[in-house]
């Protein structure tokens, strides 16, 4: 009993019990909403212990009856019993058809909330975590909470009914027989204690390695053309293997564990069993019960065992649904992005339609989290009708300026905003002015799905003429043009099938087709010819739209179609004259 008390006062210490109070409340805002899923699991658990302990009690009269002689009510009891059996059929088919699509309905909704909320998530502080950790969350630890929401309050009120219940008929038949119902408690409390420790530890090496494994299979299968070029197969094939034979380790002490606890307690039930039997015999032999309620005792004893076991395993069951709860906190607690300026961010464009939007730093500092400072003071302005270029080192934060702008990061000083050509009127940057940008990251950023369908993701209602006009813009219709089924062109996963050239393009038309009053090309021509990159930021230049337009790039050939050049180095950002840039150009 001691330990106990000091195990129990070492769990306080550590504030794991705090944490299960706190992980238990993040999931009660889910539970609550699903209460009458809860009520219907709970009704149709009780429902079907009521059946099966009447149709103990049945099965007893009727035992009772043969053994007996007692032809009287033979064939009425013997009617309920097959009544009482089909009912149980019936119950448990229906049960099980509603089960499944409330279960469904229930995993897809917290799937889909977990989602969103992911999704707005502050993007530095999500970014820190692996892909193949964050959909390992979501989609295994979500499916655990509903699992859990929908299953763990029935099973302890049902549980709790047929314990009740059972002992109840018990004590009303034959009191003795509750003492060997009780026999294997000790037994199965000490192992509970165990299991729960070792179950604990095996949940979290488990989600660490389950997502471990989804980040690399992720990894591996989006690369695949990487590790076939540098002849890499047999070295992720070993990752893998020595992945897998981590996971299994881990898995096979916890199993080992589990089989010895197993069959301790089957050896525990066994006792209870032919203890329980002797004892019954006995008791039918002395004339003190008949041979049908022996066997209903039998039943009963096995009931009460399984009941108790049952419920004691309700605690490791919590105990591993509050670690999934605590998985997904840890993510969904993290800071959220403001879209609380929605409607004054669209207020503004439509009364800047006309003349265009200017966006504007001033003397902005950001340093990341890692402690690595990028920007001191740094300050820039673009026009509408503007091509403003950002030149520099890798490195040196010509992408990290573009993700402040987006406002995907907070400068820690600063101020950065939309404002109308006059300057009289401005509007803070937060993440509701996303969307007056449109933005070119580098890499290939096409989905899978045809042409058509990639340029209609930031357009729904677009029609094949305006797709068709910016695919001219981006330099993209020719190509796409001499496409069997043109626009209706299937694409692969991430673009697979084009060159980086040709998804460029299409990337870049994509954000045309928005026509969004801001454009951010980040590298986004880093894979066209010279000629090809002067003429779609020349047609960029010359559209009518007043469109402001911010491109990085590493290549100065450019420049001179610029209307400003910002050289972003030694965590400033400086203007470049004339000289400077023709400077540039020589030296590339």
């Amino acid at each position: 009993m001691l330990e106990k008390i000091k195990f129990i006062g070492r769990r306080i210490r550590e504030g794991r019990l705090q944490d299960m109070l706190h992980q238990t409340k993040w999931i009660y805002q889910y539970a609550r909403r699903y209460w009458l899923a809860i009520i219907f699991y709970t009704f149709i658990g009780l429902l079907g212990t009521g059946i099966a302990l009447g149709s103990n009690l049945v099965s007893k009269d009727l035992i009772d009856m043969i053994t007996g002689h007692q032809t009287g009510a033979l064939l009425k009891t013997f009617c309920a019993m097959v009544g009482l059996a089909l009912g149980s059929i019936v119950i448990n088919q229906f049960s099980s058809y509603i089960s499944n699509w409330i279960s469904m309905k229930v995993d897809n909704e917290i799937k889909a909330d977990i989602f969103s909320r992911m999704l707005v998530t502050d993007w530095e502080s999500i970014a820190s975590y692996h892909t193949g950790d964050l959909l390992t969350r979501w989609s295994s630890d979500a499916s655990a909470i509903s699992n859990g929401i929908l299953n763990w309050i029935p099973s302890l009120i049902i549980n709790t009914f047929k314990f009740i219940s059972a002992f109840a008929i018990v004590i009303y038949y034959d009191a003795t027989f509750a003492i060997f119902s009780f026999v294997g408690i000790p037994v199965t409390l000490l192992m509970s204690k165990t299991l729960m420790n070792r179950m604990i530890n095996n949940n979290k090496r488990s989600a660490d390695l389950n997502a471990r494994m989804s980040g690399f299979n992720q990894e591996a299968f989006s690369n695949i053309q990487t590790i076939k070029a540098f002849d890499l197969i047999p070295l992720y094939v070993r990752y893998l293997k020595n992945l897998q034979k981590e996971y299994l380790t881990m898995r096979m002490d916890f199993q080992r564990m589990s089989m010895f606890s197993s069959i301790l307690m089957a050896v525990v039930g066994l006792i209870v069993s032919y203890t329980s039997y002797g004892w019954g015999i006995y008791r039918v032999w002395a004339g003190i019960i008949s041979y049908g309620t022996m066997t209903m005792f039998l039943s009963l004893s096995g009931t009460l065992t399984g009941t108790l076991n049952s419920l004691i395993s309700l605690v490791p069951n919590a105990i591993s649904i509050t670690t999934s709860a605590g998985r997904l906190m840890d993510i969904l607690e993290m800071p959220k992005e403001d879209f609380s300026q929605d409607e004054a961010v669209i207020a503004f464009e439509q009364q800047n339609k006309t003349n265009g939007i200017r966006l504007k730093a001033t003397d902005i500092d950001y340093t990341y989290a890692n402690g690595a400072c990028v920007f001191q003071a740094a300050s820039l302005v673009a026009n509408p009708h503007e091509i403003i270029a950002l030149v520099g080192p890798s490195g040196e934060g010509k992408t990290t300026m573009l993700r402040l702008l987006l406002a995907l990061l907070t400068p820690q000083n600063g101020t950065l905003c939309l404002e109308n050509v006059d300057g009289s009127e401005a509007l803070p940057l937060t993440p509701s002015c996303r969307k007056v940008f449109s933005y070119v990251p580098q890499g290939n950023t096409m989905f899978s799905g045809t042409i058509a369908e990639n340029m209609r993701n930031v357009k729904p209602d677009a029609t094949d003429e305006e797709i068709i006009k910016v695919l001219k813009m981006a330099c993209a219709w020719d190509f796409v043009n001499k496409l069997p089924t043109g626009i209706e062109t299937p694409l692969k996963e991430r673009g697979g099938g084009l060159s980086e050239g040709q998804a460029q393009r299409l990337s870049i038309a994509r954000a045309l087709l928005r026509r969004s009053p801001i454009l951010l090309l980040d590298e986004a021509t880093s894979a066209l010819d010279v000629a090809t990159e002067r003429r779609i930021l020349k047609q960029i230049q010359e559209d009518k739209y007043p469109r402001t337009c911010i491109v990085t790039t590493h290549r100065p050939s450019v420049l001179n179609i610029c209307n400003r050049v910002y050289r972003i180095q030694d965590k400033a950002c400086v203007i470049l004259d004339q000289k400077e840039i023709d400077t540039m150009i020589h030296d590339f």
